[in-house]
């Protein structure tokens, strides 16, 4: 380890927001960055300042999305400002970018292939056809496939089996990735609780009709798919106590734990349909409003090797 201290600044997210607004659609490299390296800098260079120190530089210098000359002008200003020196090295020329990946790579670290802003996230994500699924963070607080909570877990895991010295592999896997935006059930223009199990899906963000069918614990909607559960069968499968709807929609279970109740519900592991959890059965017409996203991803998992 190199044994260097680490000091975590304030994350600021609000004043950051009130800083670039008007600059949310600015590329990469454009006026929103120069905004972010000077509010940056500024904090890191009073701070070594205070400490003492003669110089300070930032990890941003590595970044191939980011300008070396647009770092240069913000840090230099900011040195002068306090009276210390921008050290502003260019890792990248001589392959130094490659080399980078080679070494991250070889130490099974993780690589963030985007930069921390939101904007830039989802401008880069819409160019690549791809939903910016680092942005979601469900009510239920519950970590999902590929979230950035889900990253957390695994390397956290990681170290601790670095601690106990325990050989491991970080390889990766292609699978089917699910986000829900939003959903709502409604009942006479009434808003009901309810709680949409993982993998649900509806074919329009739209749909309205009636329980035509019960059959065993299911029932059935007359269109496009849809299934209920009631909040008794819900804890039945699931092992749990939840009281109502609105409880288990804020503190549900894993995700994992949501799926087996799902396979158990319904035998075909392909089964997209909706499954919606409601305290009581509706009897009268009902409307959903829903919407999800299916689509595939690759996720990293970590193997313990014996």
């Amino acid at each position: 380890m190199l044994d260097i201290e680490l000091l975590e600044g304030d994350y600021d997210v609000d004043n950051w927001l009130k800083a670039v607004r008007g600059f949310e659609n600015e590329p990469e490299k454009g006026e929103r960055c120069a905004i972010c390296f000077d509010r940056r800098f500024e904090v890191t260079a009073e701070q070594a300042a205070k400490m003492g120190e003669k110089t300070f530089t930032s990890t941003l210098l590595t970044s191939p999305k980011k300008s070396l000359e647009q770092l240069k002008i913000s840090g230099d200003a900011l040195g002068k400002k306090f009276n210390i020196e921008f050290l502003a090295p260019d890792y990248r020329k001589a392959s130094g970018t490659q080399e980078q990946n080679i070494l991250a790579k070889a130490d099974a670290l993780y690589r963030q292939d985007y930069c921390g802003c939101l904007y830039a996230l989802n401008i880069q994500r819409n160019s690549q056809e791809r939903l910016a699924d680092e942005l979601f963070s469900p009510i239920s607080q519950q970590i999902q496939p590929e979230s950035i909570e889900a990253r957390i877990e695994l390397y956290e895991k990681r170290w601790q089996l670095e601690d106990e010295n325990k050989a491991y592999k970080i390889i990766k896997e292609r699978f089917l990735n699910w986000r829900q935006m939003h959903g709502f059930l409604r009942i006479k223009k009434q808003t009901i609780p309810v709680h949409f199990l993982p993998l649900s899906t509806l074919k329009n963000e739209y749909t309205r009709g009636k329980i035509d069918v019960q059959v065993k614990d299911l029932h059935y909607m007359n269109r496009d798919e849809v299934k209920f559960i009631t909040l008794k069968t819900y804890n039945k499968y699931a092992k749990t106590t939840y009281l109502s709807v609105q409880e288990l929609m804020f503190s549900s279970p894993t995700f994992e734990e949501e799926l087996k109740i799902r396979q158990q519900l319904i035998s075909n592991p392909y089964d997209l349909s909706s499954i919606l959890v409601v305290e009581e059965i509706p009897k009268q017409k009902l409307e959903i409003i829903y919407k999800s996203e299916i689509y595939e991803d690759v996720k990293e998992v970590l193997l313990e090797i014996s």
